[in-house]
């Protein structure tokens, strides 16, 4: 019995296998035609009876209007309707065409992408859809390069050299002649140039644009990251020379054209390796019994003009970079960390919102006007959390005034439906060399909510002074931050996921009714071991926040108007918002709004490649410290299931690594995607997202940022 099966399932493959082939030639072919002795021809195939097995297929296929018949017994490739434009992107191994028009994704095989790259703009030949099969295609025309230069490693050789790639975006290296190598040496990281890339050529071209250094050593590690997401590592010294000759300009003339705060009790609060502090909170007793509280934002736009070449780079890199040893600024330090900096016992000139608020936090009246404060104190979160538990310090009343204000505006921004996420953040304690000694967790306290509430009043209050403008009046553009409703299907799909472990989530209904029950949610996973599973699915089933002249609101924040003026330092769209501001306050027309989404657009594709920047540092920065741990075991909760393995994050230290499944080797295991697990064939043994687990580190591989577990024999 068993011989018979095992012959039955190799005839069923061979016929699988010689189908493909014969697609493929279609493919390859799509402008011919050819009856089932040319395709045989074709494939080599000599033997009767495989002659006829090519003609039975091929009239399946034409059943399956695949191929069309061209006259008596003759086939073509059947087109799906000609052609498409999009973007190609990398799912694992496979790539895939995402159309403009938001189709279906549209398969292409690898020797059919001709060398098109993740990101690349391409336009695509379709062929006809196969009955469930996916829909497929062929890469005709490359339209736009997302990148044209790599980082990696070189492998220098007497004749010549590769670029072996740190990321695996294409399924070769880069071959570099000896005259391109521009003195670059073996074993040295470095970004390379494609110059040429033959159509039938198995590896591009290129040529050495810049040494980062050694491998292994910081600096070259954070500078490749950089590179690696076309990100700067430097400052043009052109943009630095220009920022050196603006001068603070604090003259009674500019004075006089401003609300001067000066003598009001003035603060910052942030971070304590911070040095661009963007924000300050003033706070004073009215006459009338209302508090005056002032967020002030450095005035970056006073200094920073339209047409310059600082506001030309601003634009260009849209946002500072945040990686795990160090700042990438937006603007020159001279004027991110001097001239714009709210440093205390210095005067600066500020954008402000003035609020009247009453004992319970309710706006009574507002102001938005430019300044010019000079801050008391530089807390950092640390003291100013002292002064509110302990209720002693610098500027106590002050301090502790606007603690309480900001709980009631806090309390009343999750009674309207706010989701409540809070995750906690990874960090490391480096050495002089970088080196990650330790990892520890940044916890938001009450001094972070302090600041975070009077901010997001700000730009909630700005937003709705442009977007809501009064009876009879129309809105001008202006640049919103939005956050869509979260995907139906998704959190559908959460819901059901998080029912295994006993827990409810609401997916229709009010949108208050939605986020109260995500909130709910969020209250009972703290402190279980699921809880970073579950809070990491719950983001992940939310829409992502972006810039747009169209404002939608703010879902996750439950604000009808939202926009980001506060930290113009450090994000061009606030710059953006201050302009506008300006403008709109003098009397000014509305500006393009076709024209402002397109910056729109932009600073919200640099935000996503910052943060990816930012969380490969991380990553490195997680091989890096679990290198030093090699054969160790720990407790761990499995964090992802693919096709390909396990993901487990350890509890400890929230660092992720992979079981791959080829090394779950006591029975042939499948992927069932619909359950998140990998289901053991003959004993049945599963593996699903939320797991235990106890792991072994087995391998750590820095150039790919890759952790590798085992799983921990009992005794272990």
């Amino acid at each position: 019995m068993s011989r018979k099966r095992n012959s039955g399932q190799a005839r069923r493959t061979g016929r699988q296998e010689l189908t493909q082939r014969i697609i493929d030639a279609f493919g390859d072919n799509h402008d011919k035609t050819f009856n089932y002795k040319q395709m045989s021809a074709l494939l080599g195939i000599k033997s009767e009876a495989q002659r006829l097995l090519v003609g039975d297929i091929m009239l399946e296929l034409c059943d399956e209007d695949f191929i069309i018949r061209e006259g008596r017994g003759k086939y073509k490739l059947n087109p799906r309707g000609g052609y498409t434009e999009g973007t190609i992107e990398r799912h694992g191994v496979k790539m895939y065409l995402r159309p403009d028009d938001g189709g279906e994704p549209i398969f292409i095989p690898e020797r059919k992408t001709r060398h098109g790259l993740s990101g690349d703009r391409a336009k695509v030949y379709l062929y006809a859809r196969r009955k469930g099969q996916e829909p497929e295609g062929e890469v005709v025309e490359i339209l736009q390069r997302s990148r044209d230069t790599f980082v990696g490693v070189l492998d220098v050789t007497p004749g010549y050299a590769f670029l072996i790639l740190d990321n695996r975006v294409m399924n070769s290296d880069i071959f570099i002649p000896k005259d391109k190598l521009n003195g670059a040496k073996n074993g040295q990281k470095a970004v390379v140039k494609i110059i040429s890339w033959e159509e039938r050529g198995k590896s591009p071209i290129g040529e050495v644009v810049d040494v980062l250094g050694d491998k292994g050593q910081n600096n070259t590690e954070m500078h490749a990251i950089l590179a690696e997401f076309g990100l700067p590592y430097s400052y043009p010294a052109d943009v630095e020379a220009e920022a050196a000759k603006i001068d603070a300009g604090i003259t009674p003339d500019e004075v006089a054209r401003r609300i001067d705060l000066r003598s009001v009790p003035t603060m910052t609060i942030d971070p304590r390796d911070a040095k661009d502090f963007d924000d300050a909170l003033s706070i004073r007793r009215l006459d009338n019994g209302l508090w005056e509280v002032g967020v002030h934002i450095a005035d970056v736009t006073h200094y920073v003009r339209p047409g310059s070449i600082i506001e030309e780079e601003a634009y260009r890199r849209a946002t500072s970079v945040y990686l795990v040893d160090r700042t990438i600024p937006m603007l020159p330090e001279h004027l991110s960390n001097g001239i714009c900096s709210l440093r205390p016992d210095e005067d600066k000139l500020t954008y402000s919102v003035l609020f009247q608020l009453d004992d319970e936090a309710k706006v009574h009246a507002y102001n938005i006007a430019r300044t010019v404060i000079r801050s008391n104190r530089r807390f950092t979160y640390e003291e100013a959390q002292q002064v509110i538990e302990t209720g002693e310090g610098d500027l106590r009343d002050e301090v502790l005034t606007l603690d309480r204000l900001a709980k009631k505006l806090r309390e009343r921004r999750f009674a309207n439906g706010a989701i409540a996420f809070e995750r906690a953040e990874v960090r490391f304690e480096l050495d002089e060399q970088g080196k990650p000694l330790s990892v520890y967790f940044k916890e938001a306290k009450d001094a972070n909510k302090l600041i975070e509430e009077f901010m997001l009043l700000a730009n909630r209050t700005v937003a709705t002074h442009i977007g809501k403008p009064g009876r009879g009046q129309r809105a001008k553009t202006f640049v919103y931050r939005i956050h869509d409703l979260p995907d139906a299907e998704k959190l559908g799909n959460f819901s059901d996921f998080i029912k295994r472990f006993g827990y409810y989530v609401k997916t229709n209904g009010k949108k208050s009714d939605v986020s109260k029950s995500i909130n709910q949610l969020l209250d009972n996973v703290q402190g279980k071991k699921e809880q970073n599973l579950i809070e990491t699915l719950a983001i992940r089933s939310m829409a992502k926040a972006a810039y747009s002249t169209t404002n939608i609101g703010h879902y996750g924040l439950a604000f009808d108007y939202y926009t980001h003026f506060t930290s113009p330092i450090r994000r061009y769209p606030d710059m953006m918002v201050h302009r506008l501001l300006a403008r709109y306050a003098e009397g000014g027309r509305s500006v393009n709004k076709e024209e402002w989404e397109g910056y729109c657009k932009h600073s919200s594709d640099m935000e996503t490649v910052a943060a990816n920047a930012e969380r490969a540092s991380i990553k490195y920065k997680q091989v890096e410290f679990m290198s030093a741990h090699l054969g160790e075991v720990f407790d761990g909760v499995i964090s992802g299931v693919t096709e390909w393995g396990i993901y487990v994050e350890i509890t400890a230290n929230k660092c992720e690594g992979m079981i791959p499944i080829r090394d779950l080797d006591d029975d042939y295991y499948a992927f069932d995607e619909k359950n998140y697990c990998l289901v053991g064939r003959r004993h049945h043994r599963r593996y699903q997202l939320g797991d235990e687990l106890r792991v072994k580190i087995a391998k750590t591989n820095l150039d790919k940022k890759q952790l590798d577990f085992a799983l921990a024999e009992p005794e272990e």
